[in-house]
């Protein structure tokens, strides 16, 4: 596990820490380094917080802390008499929760967030990952150093490291943000999820700028409800975690956040027609180009990116950049630089090259995003659209067959098979999605190949046998470069898989 941290700290007495918490001061004259909720993490100095966790409580591994140089632990009462019968003899701060003390820590002990780094933070169900890149690119094309925080990859200037999840736990954060300040960096861009917000992985964190991109069933196996998921999502426009707001209003839900938020908001419609701030006229007659038009400025913009939502994320990109202080012409240069967003929408060819069909990856995994990319790759073939998808286990239930619905709405074959079954049957996730499928108002052709890379061969040899035009998308897993059977991650690269069907079927590009 690669943790990325600032190379000096100043470090802080165990004693103020206590005091934060509202403590007594304990006994030990400890300066506390830096600090960490994974015991194999711990470095010299590191204050340990060993949380309750689903399986074992942290306080499991104190000794192994010790051992590696913690200096102090945190925890909760539990934890501490686990931690008393090892006979792990470190002074111990104890309080009920101590998830949701951690990031005010992490922040004391890492100084952060850095005067002179500008946060810039990307909720929403879809699309986040979209608007990050086009971010980090667009920035990157005005001359800045820029960090970047998200489900793909995390980066300090040069340094990347893959992402265990979309947004880490809140020690991890604050160092990250420290680190970039020492790289040089000017603007971080990171993804905010809705499981941060509620988890406590980004307290202590104010963004200068919130960024809504839209709202639609997800998660709910950890929120229970669309009203518990939204309050999530809410929850980073408010004064403690944000000083302003860009909301895109083309959902309900954006609109209420925008009429609700406790903190200035500028508003973005995808449409003409809409009422917000800044609104987005099509062209007719190019699809990748649109203006961008408020009270005071028009910018003409390109997506680099197919579909109608992509459009929305540009502009989204756009209006960050405004608000940050970039110049009008800066900014239309800027956002017309071509970005590499890993998974989405992202074209996938031969080898060699040559007579193919048009093949892409996607990582939709939520029904509006299934028909969204569907729909977005409808604008670039006038043939049939095989869909290759699937759902991932252990996570919401009740979305499963609303995407197979909006495959059958969007393509003219689908071929259901597996994601990332991880504990489940994946026999039982397969029928779910198919029943969805089957129960649609469609003509579509519906086929179960439950081996992923046969489905991905056998989608490419039906697009080139329906003949020219017909496109191939495999949607789900985008960047993700492993599978998750019952546990075990097996190397799987839908690209990867996608461009040897493609070899296969297209003679290698010849």
């Amino acid at each position: 596990m690669v943790t990325l941290r600032p190379s000096h700290t100043q470090p802080v007495a165990l004693g103020e820490l206590a005091t934060q918490l509202g403590l007594p001061a304990p006994g030990s004259a400890v300066a506390v380094a830096g600090v960490t909720l994974d015991s194999r993490s711990v470095r010299p100095g590191d204050l340990y917080a060993a949380l309750p966790g689903a399986n074992v409580h942290g306080a499991s591994f104190a000794a192994g802390a010790a051992a590696a140089g913690a200096v102090a632990i945190l925890t909760d009462p539990t934890g501490a008499e686990v931690i008393t019968g090892a006979g792990v003899d470190l002074p111990v701060l104890v309080v009920p929760d101590p998830r949701a003390v951690l990031g005010g820590l992490a922040a004391r002990l890492y100084a952060s967030p850095p005067a002179g780094l500008a946060m810039v933070g990307i909720t929403g169900t879809n699309g986040k990952t979209t608007t990050a890149y086009l971010l980090d690119s667009a920035l990157g094309a005005l001359g800045q150093q820029v960090g970047l925080v998200g489900t793909v990859e995390t980066r300090v200037g040069p340094t990347r490291v893959k992402s265990e999840r979309t947004t880490p736990e809140s020690t991890e954060v604050h160092a990250l943000l420290a680190a970039m300040h020492e790289a040089g960096c000017a603007t971080c861009v990171m993804e905010v999820s809705s499981h941060a917000l509620t988890l406590h992985r980004v307290d202590g964190v104010v963004y200068d700028l919130a960024v809504f991109t839209n709202l639609s069933q997800d998660h709910l196996d950890h929120h229970g409800s669309m009203e518990r998921y939204f309050q999530a999502k809410a929850s980073l426009f408010t004064p403690e975690r944000a000083r302003h707001g860009i909301v895109c209003v083309d959902d309900q839900w954006g609109r209420r956040l925008a009429a609700d938020a406790p903190i200035p908001v500028t508003t973005l419609a995808g449409g003409a027609e809409a009422d917000a701030d800044w609104r987005i006229i099509a062209d007719p007659d190019d699809p990748a180009a649109f203006a961008l038009t408020g009270t005071d400025a028009t910018l003409d913009l390109r997506s680099a990116l197919p579909g109608d939502f992509n459009r929305v994320n540009t502009a989204l990109a756009a209006l960050v950049l405004l608000q940050l202080g970039h110049d009008v012409d800066d900014v239309v240069a800027a956002v017309r630089t071509d970005p590499h967003v890993p998974g989405r929408m992202e074209r996938v060819t031969p080898t060699g090259g040559g007579t193919a069909p048009l093949a892409v990856v996607d990582y939709a995994h939520t029904p509006e995003a299934v028909a969204a990319a569907l729909a977005a790759l409808r604008g670039h073939t006038a043939g049939s659209i095989v869909v290759v998808l699937g759902a991932g286990g252990d996570r919401d239930t009740t979305k499963r067959a609303a995407m197979g619905a909006a495959a059958a709405h969007g393509a003219a074959l689908v071929i259901v098979t597996d994601d990332n079954p991880r504990s489940e049957e994946p026999a039982a996730i397969r029928a779910a999605v198919l029943a969805g499928a089957r129960s649609a108002d469609s003509t579509a052709q519906i086929s179960e190949i439950p081996d992923r890379r046969e489905a991905i061969s056998a989608a490419v040899a039906e697009a080139i046998r329906r003949g020219p035009g017909s496109a191939v998308a495999v949607v789900g897993k985008g960047h993700e470069s492993g599978q998750d059977i019952a546990g075990v991650v097996h190397p799987f690269d839908d690209r990867v898989e996608l461009q040897a069907a493609l070899d296969a079927w297209c003679g290698g590009g010849a």
